[in-house]
This record gives structure tokens, C-alpha cells and sequence, in this order.
């Protein structure tokens, strides 16, 4: 967590010094309660949100470990369910304690969110990551005859031919995420 240049939050001492008179009209003691009960209850919230990040990146790390370890930076399949199973939180929790934010890694900075990915099923019925398909798609195209580009069912057919078993529309579906056009688009005459 970046909290090296967050103040960190404490309750004035004068206020609970002034509760704490007798000579205080009964209008203010209530207030002062008040305020401090609520001031506790930020500070209580503040708090529980920096656990919760820490223990969701954790359980992130304890997930995606082939991402973290290993050179390739390949991600397992991983959704907010997992996870929200994992720390005990609701999925709607997850969601929204990720959404916006971002992991400084050394090899660069990271939205957690693109943590989560899709499972999609290989011929011998491992699950892998979305992020590989959409990697071998992207090195299958880079690759590709630029006279004769490889369509969607071509791309398809290399894929199963690759043990990834996986329909042409999602390949379609990867693709325009990949802001990759059609076959026709990037055919170049040479």
C-alpha cells in the first residue's frame, strides 16, 4: 500500500478532555459523544479498507503464482468469486475494493483488475487463461502471412492444432479486444 504519505489519523485529545468535564451543558456532551463515536467509526473503516487491499492482494499473489514467480507472466484462470471466497467478503466487495486500482510491480505498473481472467478449457480438459490465448493469437497474427492474413476460423483451427479448444467467435471476441482487425483489413499486398 502507498501510505507513506498518508497522515495517520487520530482523535484530538481536547475533545475527549472536554467530555470528560463535568461543566459541560448535556446538549454538547451529546454532541461531542457523537462526533467522537463517528470519528472512531472513519478511522475503524479507514482501517478495515487497508486490511481488506492487503489481504486481497495476497490472496491475489497466492493465486497467481506462475504470474509472480516465473519469467513468463502467464496468469491462471482467476475470478472475484475465488477470491472473495478466499478472504471471507462478498463479491460485490471485491469488485469495488479493485475497481480503479492499480499494483506497482518491478516490471511495470498493473491494474488489479487484469488479475481476474476467463478460463477456457484445452482439448485434454486443463484450464488456462484468456491472456494465453489472446497472447497466441496476437503471436499467430504477428507471424501471418500479410498477403494471405489468417481469419478467424483459420486462427480458430492453429489454435485447436495447439490443444486450446476454443470457438471462432471468441476468437472474433479476442481479437476486436485486441483492437486486431479482420483478415481482410490487414491483408497487404507485397
Amino acid at each position: 500500500m502507498n501510505n507513506a504519505f498518508v497522515p495517520k489519523l487520530k482523535l484530538n485529545s481536547n475533545y475527549k478532555a472536554m467530555l470528560n468535564k463535568g461543566k459541560i451543558a448535556v446538549d454538547a456532551k451529546k454532541f461531542l459523544k457523537q462526533k467522537i463515536e463517528s470519528a472512531n467509526w472513519f478511522m475503524g473503516a479507514i482501517s478495515n479498507r487497508y486490511e481488506t487491499m492487503i489481504n486481497i492482494m495476497n490472496s491475489i499473489i497466492r493465486h497467481q503464482k506462475t504470474y509472480f514467480e516465473s519469467d513468463n507472466r502467464e496468469l491462471s484462470p482467476l475470478n472475484l468469486k475465488t477470491i472473495a471466497e478466499d478472504v471471507n467478503l462478498d463479491i460485490s466487495t471485491i469488485s469495488r475494493a479493485t475497481n480503479d486500482k492499480y499494483i506497482q510491480l518491478p516490471w511495470g505498473c498493473r491494474e488489479i483488475k487484469s488479475f481476474f481472467s476467463e478460463g477456457i478449457s484445452t482439448i485434454d480438459g486443463e484450464m488456462v487463461s484468456n491472456t494465453v490465448i489472446k497472447k497466441s493469437i496476437i503471436s499467430l497474427i504477428d507471424n501471418e502471412n500479410k498477403a494471405s492474413p489468417l481469419t478467424d476460423e483459420q486462427i480458430m483451427k492453429k489454435l485447436f492444432d495447439m490443444n486450446y479448444n476454443i470457438a471462432r467467435r471468441t476468437v472474433s471476441k479476442y481479437r476486436e479486444k485486441l483492437n486486431i482487425p479482420i483478415a481482410r483489413l490487414r491483408k497487404k499486398n507485397i
